[in-house]
């Protein structure tokens, strides 16, 4: 039970921290202590219901619907388009900010949905929390296996936290407008790449 516990933790590990839309939007509401709580809480259950759903076998509907996967990548590069629109737009008008007042500058409603929003549409959040940590479990037996899962699920609480209030040790950085410019920018090429990784393969059939 140890050893799939430490397993989920470094597995579930190494996908959530690598660089995606959701961190980076983690990041930047961190920054501006926009609802960071909120935000890491939410993040947190939707990894922990998608990993459970995963560990008890329900990516098997991915792989054999895979109409859902088509929707989720269309409608996720859609949204990952605008959005980084919005942060290239945000990078041309850099401005200061002042963190005693930058607090909450989001409505929480506004925080929340457009948190659902860059998670639950990025095809990516099912193919490796659904899809690869379920098929990892399947190496363990029935009892064992919901212990890699638990080890995935805390592994992706440490990090969606830490994520969240240790961004705003960078305030300091994000006073100036500059650092904001290049943020914003960063933001919008992730976004970019994610959104163009999401459609490429439509494109190769469509020019094959």
């Amino acid at each position: 039970m140890q050893t799939a516990f430490i397993q989920g933790m470094g597995v579930g590990g190494s996908l959530i921290v690598a660089v995606g839309a959701q961190n980076a939007f983690v990041l930047k509401q961190g920054i501006r202590r926009s609802h960071p709580l909120p935000i890491a809480i939410l993040c947190s259950l939707i990894d922990a219901v998608m990993i459970s759903a995963g560990v008890l076998g329900l990516g098997h509907l991915i792989t054999e619907f895979p109409l859902i996967k088509h929707l989720a990548s269309f409608g996720g590069a859609t949204f990952l388009i605008w959005y980084g629109a919005n942060a290239l737009r945000s990078s041309f008008q850099p401005q200061g900010m002042d963190l005693d007042h930058a607090k909450g500058a989001d409505s929480l409603r506004t925080a929340i949905l457009t948190t659902l929003a860059i998670s639950l549409l990025n095809p990516h959040l099912y193919l490796d929390t659904v899809v690869l940590l379920g098929s990892i479990s399947t190496q363990f037996a029935d009892n064992v296996r919901l212990w890699f899962g638990a080890g995935a699920i805390v592994s992706s609480i440490i990090w969606f936290f830490s994520l969240s209030f240790g961004a705003r040790l960078l305030g300091p950085v994000f006073e100036k407008p500059q650092a904001w410019c290049y943020l914003d920018r960063f933001i919008c090429l992730t976004m970019w790449t994610i959104a163009a990784a999401l459609l490429w393969p439509y494109l190769t059939l469509l020019l094959a």
